[in-house]
């Protein structure tokens, strides 16, 4: 899976999540909580209510969960359709309950906010509108037409008309105000999930890659052998079959063809015990292993070094780690999509750090989103003002959080910024990343994974 092929789950697909035995019980904790209030306010209070039609109302969610639980099966997930009526219908419920027993006078009003919020938290955007334009409606008409709540003694439980009017402005203002927070902040975690998840989709990718390369080479150290025993029958073949050519032809492309096999497997082997033993390497090796597959592009990708003193027989020894390699191969694929001819890839390090510089020449990072790089699927309306002007940028969102996340995980820090002068070979304009590790941490964590490889397997004297 590339990186263009993700994206974040759409509400819809996230309604899909939700069980319809999570809202039964969320819907049976509503009907007793009603029912104590009900039976409260008309036994300890004496208030005098329309108990039919209260009980009309509570018993027709008792109805409808036990319709849910018995056709339905547990689990049962619900669809975006099938949520959006169940709180709708709990919405309507409790207006209704409310109508009954005094409207806005009624302390209990706002519940209307319980449907609303789940609705911004777990359903898509469209549903959401609905359901806060459905309250809003519903509790400007609950400030004008209820039942008044009586006393034993006939007196009428009110409270002011301007209460009534800052409870109904309070309550549309919650509506409004809770649905967007409840859905910015869902938006944010759901977002920061599934970026979270593509970057160990793609850590996982480079490890399977990385132990592939021991699997080669086990492979190839052990096909040698009956590879070396089919060339050697089939020449003795091509020996004893000269006098019947057709035979003879064929045990002769049995022969080239196992030499083939075996050029193939040395390759692979040869490779395979590169990326088994390299635990560690070079600075400047884990840099260029990292640019190798953006450098024929149709850009110029220059790498240099600039170690502090001078020193570069000093070069220090990093660990070899799919993050490290995955993390800036991400960063100069980004450069090299973004400059106009050319990107500095530019080394260097000090006794207490390692920093890693990678700049082009192109129109740099669009301003309004500098301070929001490496953040996962940034908002289309900041996409679509810089796509205008550089088409490529799509790619900036999710490549960038998982760069940044995986190098961040091997202790480094980055830097986001446009260049405003010159490097040592020319002038840059364009994007400067700048990647930075304490040398301590990094060459400590090299140390301990040379300790970890431990002393050369044997192999079985049979095996080749």
């Amino acid at each position: 899976m590339t990186q263009a092929t993700i994206r974040p789950l759409s509400g819809r697909t996230r309604a899909n999540w939700i069980r319809l035995r999570t809202m039964i019980v969320l819907r049976w904790v509503a009907i007793a909580g009603q029912l104590i209030a009900i039976n409260v306010a008309q036994l300890i209070y004496g208030i005098q209510l329309e108990l039919g039609l209260c009980y009309l109302a509570v018993g027709a969610s008792v109805i409808a969960n036990l319709v849910a639980t018995f056709i339905f099966p547990e689990n049962k997930r619900l669809s975006e359709f099938e949520n959006l009526w169940m709180i709708s219908f709990d919405l309507l419920q409790i207006a209704f309950l409310l109508f009954l027993t005094g409207g806005l006078n009624n302390p209990f009003a706002l519940l209307l906010l319980g449907p609303v919020t789940i609705s911004a938290t777990a359903l898509s955007l469209r549903s959401t509108l609905v359901l806060c334009s459905t309250a809003i409606v519903l509790v400007t008409l609950l400030s004008v037409f209820h039942l008044p709540l009586t006393t034993l003694d006939g007196d009428t439980l009110s409270i002011p008309r301007l209460f009534v009017f800052g409870q109904w402005t309070a309550l549309v203002i919650a509506i409004v105000f809770t649905s967007a927070y409840s859905r910015r902040v869902t938006t944010e975690v759901h977002s920061m999930g599934d970026a979270l998840a593509a970057t160990q989709m793609a850590l996982a990718r480079e490890q399977k890659l990385t132990d592939l390369g021991g699997v080669v080479a086990a492979a190839a150290h052990e096909l040698g052998t009956p590879l070396a025993t089919i060339k050697l029958a089939s020449t003795e073949l091509l020996n004893d079959l000269s006098e019947n050519p057709d035979l003879a032809e064929d045990a002769a492309l049995i022969r080239d063809q196992a030499d083939r096999c075996r050029d193939i497997l040395r390759d692979m082997g040869r490779a395979g015990k590169d990326d088994l033993h390299m635990h560690n390497a070079p600075l400047e090796a884990v840099v260029l292993e990292s640019a190798e597959p953006h450098m024929d592009r149709g850009k110029a990708v220059i790498l240099t070094q600039t170690p502090e003193g001078g020193d570069r027989k000093t070069q220090p020894m990093i660990p070899r780690q799919p993050e490290i390699i995955h993390g800036l191969r991400n960063l100069i694929q980004n450069a090299v999509d973004f400059a106009s001819s050319t990107v500095w890839v530019e080394t260097s390090w000090s006794e207490s750090s390692i920093s890693i510089r990678i700049m082009d020449d192109g129109s740099g990072f669009p301003a309004h989103i500098l301070g929001r790089i490496g953040d996962p699927f940034m908002r289309d309306r900041a996409r679509a003002r810089t796509t205008l002007s550089r088409p490529e940028y799509e790619g900036m969102g999710l490549g960038l959080f998982i760069a940044k996340t995986l190098l961040e995980r091997s202790g480094a820090t980055l830097h986001f910024a446009n260049g405003r002068g010159q490097n040592h070979t020319a002038e840059t304009r364009g994007a400067v990343v700048e990647v930075i590790w304490p040398r301590d941490n990094l060459q400590s964590r090299a140390l301990n994974d040379s300790e970890g490889m431990g002393q050369n397997q044997q192999f079985d004297a049979h095996g080749g």
